[in-house]
């Protein structure tokens, strides 16, 4: 079986089917349906064989009368509970991975690291059976985790996936021919260590993604891309998803929000040769110089300086507004005053 979901995710339940059911209060349990299989709660037991045949979508009762709503888990829903070696990328960053970098069917497409496969799995329906997913992974154990994990949710492993335990830096050019893969998504501590190696790998045109999690990080990959003279400027974004509660006319923002999770850049592979027209921008001081050293001054980080004739103007300004506070005060008070 390949990625491409030919086997269909629906029709009845079958044994070996991964199940979530919606119990009591709306508390979630995810199930792997055998025959003789059983989920013991406080509410009582509901068997396996009950649901074993019945219809996606269904409901379904335990020995106390309580019931449970049976649903395939989507593909969210199975990242979001599935086992983790290391930290997951989130659905709604995997959504944005895969539109950012236009991850495409038949794509050639690599990833490192592969974590807990979260990833994984949105790349591997995204290149389809006709594409090639080949995810580079430091840590043996982690790797171990990824595969059970893709081949829980799809069955078996993959024919179009490939996990090569190892740094990519050290790996890649002996793994794909250069010039030869489409997509590059670097989900790593420091991306900029192996950006060399990802030019070499990337055809003309194709894209370099890395998902960072700090400001700093994202300064410094970016900086390094430019430097090279290799890539189109890159481009920053990150995704903040905030869910809403609607009940009739209650319909408000929900109290709690998946707010920031991680940053992603792109740029885009130039074409051998090619030098890029100049982007028009502020010159800025250097950020990070041959001895590793942050210059953290107001120029590199992108602040306007302002002079002191400016200087001297605000402080005026801000002397009148405190001056109009402090005379409309007075007022307020002489007109009520205190007994």
């Amino acid at each position: 079986m390949t990625a491409s979901g030919t086997h269909r995710p629906s029709g009845p339940f079958r044994e070996g089917d991964r199940v979530q059911l919606t119990g009591p209060k709306g508390r979630l349990h995810t199930v792997t349906l055998r025959e003789d299989g059983e989920l013991h709660t406080h509410h009582g037991v509901l068997r396996h064989r009950d649901l074993i045949g019945l219809p996606d979508g269904s409901v379904a009762a335990n020995s106390s009368g309580h019931e449970y709503l049976a649903l395939r888990p989507l593909l969210k829903d199975f990242a979001m509970s599935m086992p983790r070696g290391a930290a997951i990328v989130y659905p709604k960053d995997a959504a944005q991975i895969v539109m950012q970098a236009d991850v495409f069917p038949g794509a050639t497409v690599v990833e490192a690291g592969v974590g807990s496969g979260a990833l994984s799995l949105s790349l591997l329906r995204a290149v389809g059976p006709a594409g090639r997913l080949v995810s580079f992974e430091r840590r043996e154990d982690f790797a171990e985790v990824a595969r059970g994990n893709v081949a829980t949710f799809f069955g078996e492993q993959p024919d179009t996936w490939s996990v090569v335990v190892g740094d990519l830096v050290e790996q890649l050019p002996s793994a794909l021919p250069a010039g030869s893969v489409d997509r590059v998504v670097l989900d790593m501590l420091a991306p900029w260590e192996c950006i060399d190696v990802v030019a070499d790998a990337l055809t003309p045109g194709g894209v370099v993604l890395c998902y960072i999690a700090t400001a700093t990080q994202l300064s410094r990959v970016a900086e390094y891309i430019r430097n090279t003279g290799l890539f189109t400027d890159p481009d920053a974004s990150e995704t903040m998803v905030r869910g809403w509660h609607v009940e009739g006319l209650a319909v408000r923002p929900d109290h709690r929000m998946v707010a920031h999770t991680g940053f992603l850049l792109t740029a885009r592979r130039l074409a051998p040769g090619t030098v890029a027209p100049s982007v028009k921008r502020r010159a800025s001081k250097s950020s990070y110089g041959d001895d590793d050293v942050e210059q953290w001054t107001p120029g590199a980080v992108g602040d306007r300086e302002i002079t002191d004739k400016n200087l001297r103007k605000r402080a005026r300004e801000a002397a009148r507004a405190a001056e109009g506070a402090r005379i409309a005060t007075a007022s307020r008070e002489s007109e009520h005053p205190t007994e």
